[in-house]
């Protein structure tokens, strides 16, 4: 693979920041791969983002205001989804059912006024609670990658830094997807904003979650595959 020599960074440079920035690969790979499929390998996550990394280092432009580590970041996380999207393995009845229990959240939660509970959806999707769970894990799994979703928000975030001067439209749409975003997290039931928070904000995996919530690493797995499901559900309508 080749890659254009960015006039930033001189080679010494690029080799300092690459080397001072490896454990924020494996730090970002151990992140993911609980939210990866079982024969997803954390090497082959760890091998896509030092490429990530290095196109950081040779791409990084200071005087865009982002710190090297917020880039580097956003590159690692960037291709390491790039990886496992070009494996997609997302059979069409997980996004089907996907977007059956959204409309199921949206239906339940505009006849109650309440957030749903597992319960009332699984009840008017007619499956168990252990199927119900089920989709919400697969669904969590598939939100990562789904090659039917990218304009995820990594993918914004990198044509953002990409980009020198964003437009005025772009900025606005972005300002106002962050302030409809936080408004829907702010109504989530509190265990399922305090798993966003861990998760996204702390970057603890789902068995450290479980470790605070004192419960086990599959009902962390199931309170965010609910929460991810129900931002979804918000933020379409």
């Amino acid at each position: 693979m080749s890659y254009q020599v960015a006039e930033y960074t001189d080679n010494s440079e690029q080799e300092r920041l690459v080397r001072e920035h490896c454990d924020l690969v494996r730090r970002i790979a151990y992140h993911l791969i609980a939210r990866l499929p079982e024969k997803t390998e954390v090497d082959d996550l760890i091998q896509s983002g030092m490429i990530g990394l290095l196109e950081a280092a040779r791409n990084y432009d200071p005087s865009r205001g982002a710190s090297f580590s917020t880039f580097a970041g956003i590159r690692i996380r960037g291709a390491m989804i790039d990886e496992v999207r070009r494996h997609d393995w997302t059979p069409r009845s997980v996004h089907k059912k996907q977007r059956q229990v959204q409309q199921a959240i949206a239906e339940v939660e505009a006849q109650t006024g309440q957030p749903a509970t597992g319960r009332q959806v699984a009840d008017l999707l007619g499956i168990s609670l252990d199927e119900y769970y089920k989709v919400l894990r697969d669904s969590a799994i598939s939100r990562l990658f789904s090659l039917d979703e990218a304009t995820d928000e990594t993918t914004r975030q990198r044509r953002v830094l990409d980009n020198k001067a964003p437009t005025p439209d772009a900025e606005l749409r972005q300002d106002q997807f962050r302030k409809d975003l936080a408004n829907a997290i702010s109504q989530l039931p509190e265990r399922e904003k305090m798993v966003l928070s861990l998760y996204y904000e702390q970057e603890l995996n789902l068995k450290e979650i479980g470790a605070v919530l004192e419960v086990s690493e599959s009902r962390v797995c199931q309170i965010h595959g609910q929460a991810l499901a129900r931002l979804r559900s918000r933020m379409t309508s």
